[in-house]
């Protein structure tokens, strides 16, 4: 019997040491998941304000135009490279 108890009362002990230790350490990851949680929601908002302005959006079209424009003349500069290997080739 005395097995019984021992078990028992070290069952309860466990029980009552595991849920604190699981209260304590969940509590402590949860906040720390809410606070990256408020940091990235603050990082959220700032870059919401700094694409709203007019000026950056302007910015942003001429950059991007610019990047066409780069992108259009690689493409023609590789077009006339394979039109000279296929010449080279028809002539062979």
């Amino acid at each position: 019997m005395s097995q019984r108890n021992s078990f028992g009362s070290g069952f309860v002990l466990g029980s009552i040491v595991g849920g604190v230790v699981g209260g304590v350490l969940g509590t402590i990851l949860a906040t720390r998941k809410e606070q990256s949680l408020q940091d990235n929601n603050s990082v959220l908002q700032e870059g919401k304000a700094q694409f709203n302005s007019e000026e950056n959006i302007e910015l942003a079209r001429q950059g991007l135009e610019d990047k066409i424009v780069q992108l259009n003349l690689a493409i023609d500069d590789i077009r006339q490279q394979l039109g000279s290997v296929n010449n080279n080739i028809a002539e062979k």
